[in-house]
């Protein structure tokens, strides 16, 4: 037996309780908020037919790589979403990865700048972003909880936390890795702080950046089963259904869709980031 004890939880949880109370109005008007945000964004998406999502997302393939196989690949895989019964669940899973990934970067991008212009604040968030990534996911889920109630509001707030390191670290990572060469010769030519940000530093770390978004993405889209045990909906829940009922099959349509999903916006998000990277000689 240890032979001193001190709980830290009677204290977080007193802390859980006050934010409750005294920041209750806050967090009501943050909720419905989002709410908000994700109802529109799932209207967006659902007023889209499933044959117009398969050819927007062809078309984009074929933009981006201008291969036949991986042109058609892409829609063939979100035409078995459809086939599986699973096309309306799917949009809903889109719509929160969608809100939860645009919070995190409204939050994680300037994050990011900030502690690239800053040593200080860098050593000081850095820290915080190791918890926040060793941290178990199911652990999010209790304050979420306690703050928002059960449903969609919660699960994007979890989802946002889980998913904020890698876009903050990596935004951090790409502009510092910004040439000092280049910077000098912007300063030369008499460039502000904000014209080194904005045209020379932001631009050149756009491909970390763009694979800092890339993870975020995965990970808010890795939260999504997790999630739905405080009411997320969408593909997370098919897959807890199917769990608590033992039918491997219905676990496997859902577990493909989210496959599907990821492959689709991860293929995607790179063909982007390769837009950003500088011409090889």
């Amino acid at each position: 037996m240890f032979p001193w004890q001190f709980n830290v939880a009677p204290h977080i949880d007193s802390f859980i309780k006050w934010l409750v109370v005294a920041w209750g109005p806050f967090f009501e008007a943050l909720s419905h908020m989002v709410l908000g945000m994700l109802l529109q964004i799932e209207g967006v998406l659902k007023w889209m037919p499933w044959w117009g999502w398969i050819i927007i997302i062809t078309i984009i393939a074929w933009r981006q790589t201008h291969n036949l196989l991986k042109t058609l690949l892409p829609g063939l895989l979100i035409l078995t979403i459809g086939l599986f019964g699973l096309w309306n669940v799917a949009i809903e899973t889109l719509g929160i990865i969608f809100v939860a990934v645009l919070i995190s970067l409204i939050i994680g991008i300037p994050i990011g700048v900030a502690m690239s212009s800053s040593d200080r604040f860098n050593a000081f968030n850095t820290p915080l972003l190791d918890a926040m990534q060793t941290m178990p996911s199911l652990v999010y889920l209790i304050p979420a909880l306690m703050l928002f109630g059960l449903g969609k509001v919660p699960g994007v707030i979890a989802t946002v936390i889980y998913a904020l390191p890698p876009v903050v670290r990596l935004t951090n990572l790409g502009i510092r890795q910004v040439s000092q060469e280049v910077q000098e010769a912007a300063l030369v030519f008499g460039a502000s702080p904000w014209q080194m940000m904005k045209e020379v530093r932001f631009p050149l770390a756009m491909p970390t950046i763009m694979a800092g978004i890339n993870q975020t993405t995965m990970m808010a889209l890795s939260m999504v089963v997790i999630a739905s045990m405080i009411g997320a909906g969408g593909l997370g829940e098919e897959v807890l259904k199917a769990t608590n009922r033992v039918d491997t099959g219905k676990g496997f349509e859902a577990g493909w869709a989210i496959v599907v999903l990821a492959i689709v916006i991860d293929r995607m998000s790179q063909a982007s980031a390769k837009k950003w990277e500088p011409p090889q000689n």
